[in-house]
């Protein structure tokens, strides 16, 4: 395992306190890899508080060019970069921001042809896409490779988070069978809602990897930022599930 430089070791003083974390936390994120597929308003946010926190290796998958609808939440997106690929972007303020930070880049979205290879790279998976076919194309490939899966999703002002761990805990077939039908590729958001969980996102990130705490098991945590109302939901294995039954 890679120990802590000097400079490491300066930069994150402040988290390196946290009790239960210490050194060898830091030098957990810093041997870590972790897949975020999908990089706009809430897997950017999860990328970037990832770099900020020291994860050694980011694999970020994500196609298509910086549109002008993007800016009102895709954080890691800028106006100079219009029309160029979202992936340069991102590596570049990411780079920017931790320069030690070592990034593999896919100009695409995750697909039946590329997912194999794709979560093979890493040693996590956090699964920040807002469409249900890509979504179970990881939770698949998720449990056939046994990696950690950090499933995020939200809707208006409405958002969830998940942990699955494959052969403990229920996945994302368990909690929806079927894609729900009023689900939409288009929807109305604010950075301020996708950002929320994308932070959430990435401290259960870190949680896995440090052994931090405890996180969302078979529990599913809900909130509606109209109300500031939080429910955690117990969430259970089904039988028959195809694929973790």
């Amino acid at each position: 395992m890679n120990t802590l430089s000097k400079k490491e070791k300066a930069v994150y003083e402040w988290q390196l306190s946290v009790p239960g974390f210490g050194e060898k936390g830091q030098e957990k994120l810093k041997n870590s890899s972790v897949l975020v597929s999908r990089i706009g308003g809430l897997g950017g946010v999860v990328a970037y508080e990832l770099a900020a926190a020291g994860i050694g290796k980011l694999i970020l998958a994500h196609g298509g060019n910086i549109k002008e609808s993007d800016l009102n939440r895709q954080l890691l997106m800028t106006d100079s970069w219009l029309g160029k690929p979202r992936v340069e972007s991102a590596e570049r303020q990411l780079k920017a921001l931790n320069p030690r930070l070592k990034i593999i880049t896919f100009n695409e979205n995750i697909s039946e042809q590329n997912v194999i290879e794709i979560v093979s790279q890493a040693d996590i998976i956090v699964d920040c896409a807002p469409l249900f076919e890509e979504r179970y194309l990881m939770n698949r490939e998720a449990v056939a490779q046994n990696k950690p899966l950090v499933d995020c999703a939200m809707y208006e002002l409405e958002a969830q988070i998940t942990t699955i761990i494959p052969g403990k805990t229920a996945c994302l077939s368990c909690l929806y069978p079927q894609k729900p039908e009023f689900w939409r590729r288009e929807f109305p958001v604010f950075g301020a809602v996708s950002g929320t969980v994308g932070c959430l996102g990435a401290m259960e990130t870190i949680k896995l990897i440090t052994d931090l705490g405890e996180p969302l098991y078979n529990r599913l945590l809900t909130m509606d930022l109209r109300d500031m109302s939080f429910r955690t939901i117990k969430i259970h294995k089904r039988e028959n599930c195809p694929v973790c039954g």
